[in-house]
């Protein structure tokens, strides 16, 4: 299927849902004057005219002119309208579509009724807009509220024969910064106060620094270089960090921002592990920290776990970077003497509910592991919900997370 055609069908998609939408809303206004309905369908259908002209005219009149975050308003914008439209469109199709299969199953068992048993109520009409309003509203919320709405997560971390030298040692993980997401740097220093506050002796952080280049984190540089630890601050890639999602003049271009991402990491301070392990030691004693590239399920796979591993026997415990939670069931678990793995990626889809006792995310369905602690025989996996955001510019109900763990010898 070519470009053209499936740009096409999408573009059938997407009316189908406005025609829908629109439908709910005039069964909804029918009592309104005429003059009142007709400015409401004029606004209604000036809507989808924008953004036809807004996507012809970013992606294909100048795409190489408009900066990145004018890209990304449209496509938030887009994403939240026409999410909540869906919704009221397949509410408003199903309630109607039942209607008329019972309607005609009605006539026929009574064929000579003259009236309808059940005609398309104005009440599914409103059901439709006020669902979809619904999802709107709290699109809106979590974009105002929950974008940066930092919570602190304390976890024990439990270590099989851990040296009494580590025990009660504190270590702080940060996950997925997004650094090109950003849009409010006062809110992300305050982020960062609350790590510093916690006063952690490690930290770790599991990749994704930026969304694609290494120019996302000049602006935010300074503040991510806050990020310090007596026993150092060790560092991996994610997915995001190679580039991978972005145009590139040359393969030499898209290797040389990688380039300049390391030396990022290099600048802050923080220990970059490619494929590789490090000794903590105290009193004489050693603990393993491992970090490799980015290695995930349907992802790209750079991440070599047997060269990380090199020079590791002499470590009791042994700590794991590495980014894509499905790493862990893929070649850690089982397979490897490592204690704990630390990862994120998943944001926990940034959007999901986190109860007492319950929490669901449709992220689930795609990963296994997807926030928060997992142990199976002896060995663990933490998933951290993410410090940043991607695409969808807030969260609802799974938050920006930073977890402090506190080491324990059992």
């Amino acid at each position: 299927m070519n470009r053209t055609v499936l740009g096409a069908l999408i573009l059938v998609f997407f009316l189908a849902v406005d025609y829908l939408f629109f439908k709910a809303l005039k069964d909804s206004v029918r009592n309104f004057s005429i003059s009142a309905q007709r400015w409401i369908s004029l606004a209604y259908w000036a809507v989808p005219v924008i953004f036809i002209l807004g996507f012809l005219y970013l992606f294909f009149v100048a795409p190489d002119t408009t900066p990145p975050k004018y890209k990304r308003i449209f496509g938030v914008a887009f994403f939240m309208i026409y999410s909540s439209k869906m919704i009221g469109a397949v509410i408003y199709l199903l309630g109607n579509g039942l209607n008329i299969l019972k309607n005609t199953g009605q006539k026929i068992i009574k064929p000579s009724s003259t009236e309808p048993i059940l005609t398309r109520s104005e009440f599914i009409a409103k059901t439709a807009l006020a669902l979809g309003a619904t999802q709107f509203g709290v699109l809106t919320y979590g974009i105002l509220s929950g974008a940066y709405d930092y919570r602190v997560r304390r976890v024990s971390l439990p270590l099989k024969g851990l040296p009494k030298q580590f025990h009660g040692m504190t270590l702080a993980q940060l996950s997925d910064i997004h650094s090109g997401s950003f849009y409010n740097k006062k809110a992300v220093n305050g982020g960062i106060d609350m790590l510093l506050a916690e006063k952690p002796d490690l930290v770790f952080f599991t990749g994704d620094l930026v969304n694609d280049k290494a120019t996302e984190l000049q602006e935010y540089f300074d503040t991510f270089k806050r990020v310090k630890a007596p026993l150092g601050v060790y560092s991996t890639l994610g997915n995001h960090d190679y580039g991978d999602y972005a145009q590139w003049s040359s393969p030499q271009a898209k290797q040389q921002n990688l380039l300049n991402l390391m030396e990022g990491h290099r600048l802050m301070g923080w220990d970059l592990l490619m494929d590789e392990n490090r000794a903590l030691t105290l009193g004489g004693e050693k603990l393993g920290i491992i970090g490799i590239q980015n290695w995930g399920s349907g992802f790209v796979q750079k991440g070599d776990l047997k060269k990380a591993l090199q020079g590791s026997e002499e470590f009791t415990n042994k700590l794991l970077l590495s980014h894509d939670p499905s790493h862990w069931r893929a070649q850690v678990l089982g397979q490897t003497n490592i204690d704990a793995a630390f990862a994120g990626h998943t944001h926990g889809m940034q959007f999901g509910v986190e109860i007492p006792g319950f929490k669901w995310s449709p992220v689930q369905y795609r990963y296994k592991e997807w926030a928060g602690m997992y142990e199976e025989n002896g060995q663990r996996l933490y998933v951290n919900r993410g410090f940043g955001f991607l695409g969808y510019p807030g969260r609802v109900g799974i938050l920006p997370e930073i977890t402090i763990f506190t080491l324990e010898s059992v």
